[in-house]
């Protein structure tokens, strides 16, 4: 990328705050343009400075971070939301990718494993793994799947069928080019059918598509996001 992905730092821990920051400027594909210690210092801090990426706790006093997710992707240009988790909870996680964050890190990744995920998930990528998806689906159990197989359904069928292909590519983990070599179309052609697709089934990111076709049933095991 041309310019440097501009980021924020959210935790509630003054030292992980602290650690991250520090890390984390150093890299020449980042600015670091604020960090914030809870759920509304972060909502306020994106008005404010207008990050790319926002790297958020769950846990934090004041507004948690999944409800600091939902407030910021409501936002015109929102930025993408990596959430930062222990997987201390699961169902929360899970929440919070629903809302919109573009995938998780674990608090305690490399530092290369930090620039990698915020780079790809600002050039539209997504940063959560198949066999992740699948312990999280897991972990929330079945008890409203036939709701919510119903519902992702009946959404999915606004789609074209090629927009559908599209779809159910991303939730398998693949790329725009690799979605594009295995439908045989240009990556601007994948990226359109993306683009139509969340604009129809009201979602902001390809980790809620992935989900949407998890909860259809239409994932095989292999797949995810």
């Amino acid at each position: 990328m041309s310019e440097p992905v501009r980021l924020l730092v959210v935790d509630d821990d003054p030292l992980v705050r602290a650690g991250l920051s520090s890390m984390l400027s150093g890299a020449p594909e980042l600015e670091l343009v604020g960090v914030a210690a809870d759920g509304q210092e972060a909502v306020d801090a994106v008005r404010d400075l207008r990050p790319d990426v926002v790297l958020m706790d769950i846990g934090m006093p004041v507004l948690d971070g999944v409800a600091a997710t939902e407030a910021i992707r409501r936002r015109t240009a929102a930025p993408d939301v990596v959430m930062l988790t222990t997987f201390g909870s699961d169902e929360d996680l899970l929440r919070a990718l629903r809302a919109g964050a573009s995938g998780y890190l674990l608090k305690d990744a490399a530092p290369a494993e930090i620039v990698a995920a915020v780079l790809k998930v600002a050039a539209g990528e997504s940063v959560l793994s198949p066999q992740a998806t699948r312990q999280l689906m897991d972990h929330v159990g079945a008890a409203d799947q036939d709701s919510r197989r119903t519902t992702a359904c009946a959404a999915l069928a606004q789609l074209t069928e090629r927009e559908r292909d599209v779809v159910l590519a991303v939730a398998e983990g693949r790329s725009n080019a690799e979605v594009a070599t295995a439908l045989d179309v240009g990556i601007a052609t994948v990226k359109t059918h993306l683009t139509n697709s969340l604009t129809k089934l009201q979602l902001t990111n390809r980790v809620q598509l992935a989900l949407l076709a998890h909860d259809a049933g239409l994932t095989n095991q292999s797949g995810g996001v």
